[in-house]
């Protein structure tokens, strides 16, 4: 490989800013190309951040100098465009989640492997400095054997706040897989693989209202389900309870706990990269804060695409993996299908833990 790995980022929307931040410091990457379906949404962060070609999104899969392709659309287009780039000959890193189903995502890691390209998937905020501060405190027995664990996601939608909030309330977005995708990757790369879910969701209201600018007043049809409850069985034996909402308008709960044979890991909010982590063992009378390891503590999106190209390099796995991905979408997915089944699912992926983040 050449001493630079030219990226091209394909979808310019709100959440690329915080990607071009962070790829445009990595001094082993180049990002040469930003394309979108709105050519000015492209030209305008190509100009913000010193990228010297802005594209249409079939012009940056033809680009012979782009080799890394980070796909940054919606949530409904990402198997379609990612599968694109494999077959372009690109080696793909995408926005969560990998793909709407278990099964296009099943197509996308077996396009990746008939290309000899590699496949990742954001989320990568658990390479950050909290969590993985977590992960060394459970890998040195600091609360002992996890037993179980807990994560809430409460909120009231972001309806509020996004510009064009439509595509939260469509398949692909919705509590649990725009946000708790967050936290299911946080369960599984904190504890290791899921074996079973139970569920039972709901959509709350029908038809949401943005009060956002510059929609103000349109009305959103409601498609997927808006309070998620789960019950995820760990194949190492603890069981976690995971609920998200876009119906909370104010929540007293944690964003996560682990309860160990010797006490209680506070996990910090997984959409974050940074603290505070707590521990508060047997006997104790109060929780003690843990000082964060050496790491990226601050908003760091990209890294796991640097941690991609850093391990072909290498000749490692990389972290942020299309195999977690897959995993976490299975869970997902099979948690909205207890649901409407009305019964526990046995998951039908796995994954490898990945290996601590430094």
């Amino acid at each position: 490989m050449s001493d630079l790995t030219n990226i091209g980022i394909l979808g310019c929307g709100l959440i690329s800013t915080a990607y071009l931040q962070r790829l445009t410091a990595f001094d082993a990457i180049d990002v040469v190309a930003c394309a979108d379906l709105v050519p000015e949404r492209a030209a305008s962060q190509a100009e913000a951040f010193g990228v010297a070609v802005a594209c249409s999104p079939d012009e940056l899969l033809a680009n012979p100098d782009v080799e890394v392709v980070v796909n940054l659309t919606i949530p409904a287009v990402h198997a379609a465009l990612s599968g694109a780039a494999l077959d372009a000959g690109k080696s793909v890193y995408g926005e969560k989640p990998l793909a709407l189903t278990r099964a296009d995502g099943l197509d996308l890691l077996a396009r990746a492997a008939a290309a000899g390209r590699r496949l990742g998937s954001a989320p990568d905020t658990f390479l950050g400095a909290g969590l993985q501060t977590c992960r060394a405190l459970l890998d040195e027995g600091a609360i002992g054997e996890p037993l179980g664990a807990c994560a809430f996601m409460m909120g009231a939608g972001p309806e509020s706040w996004h510009p064009d909030p439509a595509f939260f309330y469509k398949a692909g977005a919705g509590p649990m897989f725009d946000v708790g995708v967050y936290y299911v990757t946080a369960l599984v790369t904190l504890l290791g693989p899921a074996r079973r879910v139970s569920a039972s969701a709901r959509i709350s209201r029908a038809e949401r209202t943005i009060t956002s600018q510059p929609l103000h007043g349109t009305a959103i049809a409601v498609e997927v389900p808006t309070h998620v409850a789960a019950v995820v069985d760990l194949a190492g034996g603890p069981v976690a309870t995971v609920v998200t909402s876009f119906d909370v308008h104010a929540s007293e709960l944690p964003r996560m706990e682990i309860y160990g044979t010797e006490g209680t890991l506070s996990v910090p909010d997984p959409n974050t990269f940074g603290g505070p982590v707590r521990v508060r063992r047997a006997g104790d009378t109060e929780w003690r804060v843990v000082p964060l390891r050496p790491g990226y503590s601050e908003q760091s999106r990209g890294i796991g695409v640097a941690d991609m190209v850093l391990a072909a390099r290498e000749g490692r796995p990389h972290r942020a993996s299309g195999e977690l991905a897959l995993h976490v979408l299975d869970i997902m997915q099979s948690v909205h299908e207890a649901s409407d089944q009305g019964s526990a699912i046995t998951l039908t992926t796995t994954c490898t833990r990945p290996e601590p983040f430094s």
